[in-house]
């Protein structure tokens, strides 16, 4: 199994101003703890995603996550860190020479309108396609017509969206996020992680709440272009992996071998090129 979206972090290594909002996650988190946490999930690799850290340490993240992989041989790729939006394809050539970087992002999460689709921000994504680089959308179900927008500006690019586009679980929103969703899936190019309902539902979440819109990602994307993700350790604001885990199980029972094969690990290695 190949879990596509962990995270690492250390607040007495970086900044991460987000965290000062939220104490239950403001102290490091790094490979063992995560280890302790899958417990029996059969977890072979794992896709760092970059945290967020103020800018200007993006770089140093990248060797913090190095050196990790040095004693945690599971660490397969890491997605960046990359400011398209301020320097365009420029943001690309800072990227330290790692060969575990396979990825970059930058969270559209939080950020006006136009903002992933301004010339600077297009120019960059274009720019990872052309390094072989995918590129992870981090938007909520509400700017999904901004990253339609973008998809459709860079046709050659690899796009992953992260946590199924963030749906409003708790206003018990689907129609118009399914809708950008099959429009989104309808581009050959993007691939979808299965990842972030819990906290998108909350605490008091249960799987029947979850599974209309798992199954709605599955019905546009299907088990050939969705990828396993715990978005841990964010998810345990809201649950524990053993508990994400069990939901996908649920997900895929139907599915084939092969099926399940795919979302659980094959799809990672092909979107990030592992």
């Amino acid at each position: 199994m190949t879990d596509a979206h962990v995270h690492f972090w250390d607040p007495s290594a970086l900044h991460y101003p987000w965290l000062e909002e939220l104490p239950a996650l403001r102290r490091a988190f790094g490979p063992d703890e995560y280890a302790t946490a899958a417990g029996d999930a059969p977890v072979e690799r794992l896709v760092f995603v970059e945290c967020n850290c103020v800018a200007e340490e993006s770089a140093r993240e990248v060797a913090f996550v190095e050196r990790l992989a040095e004693r945690e041989p599971r660490i397969a790729g890491i997605v960046a860190f990359a400011d398209v939006a301020a320097h365009g394809a420029a943001a690309l050539d800072a990227l330290p020479d790692s060969p575990l970087v396979k990825g970059v992002r930058q969270n559209i999460q939080g950020q006006p309108s136009g903002f992933c689709i301004r010339r600077t921000f297009v120019d960059g994504v274009r720019e990872a396609a052309r390094r072989g680089l995918a590129f992870d959308l981090c938007a909520t179900h509400d700017q999904l017509g901004d990253v339609i927008a973008l998809v459709e500006r860079c046709p050659d690019a690899r796009f992953v969206l992260d946590h199924c586009g963030k749906p409003a679980i708790r206003a018990r929103a689907i129609d118009t996020w399914g809708r950008d969703l099959a429009t989104l899936a309808a581009h050959d190019g993007v691939w979808c992680k299965l990842s972030g309902l819990l906290t998108e539902a909350g605490a008091e979440w249960t799987q029947d709440d979850l599974l209309p819109y798992a199954e709605r990602v599955a019905e546009h994307f299907g088990p050939a272009r969705m990828l396993y993700g715990s978005d841990w350790p964010v998810l345990t604001l809201a649950g524990t992996y053993a508990q994400w885990y069990d939901f996908t199980r649920r997900v895929a029972k139907d599915w084939s071998g092969p099926e399940r094969d795919a979302f659980y690990s094959g799809n990672a290695a092909r979107a990030y090129e592992l």
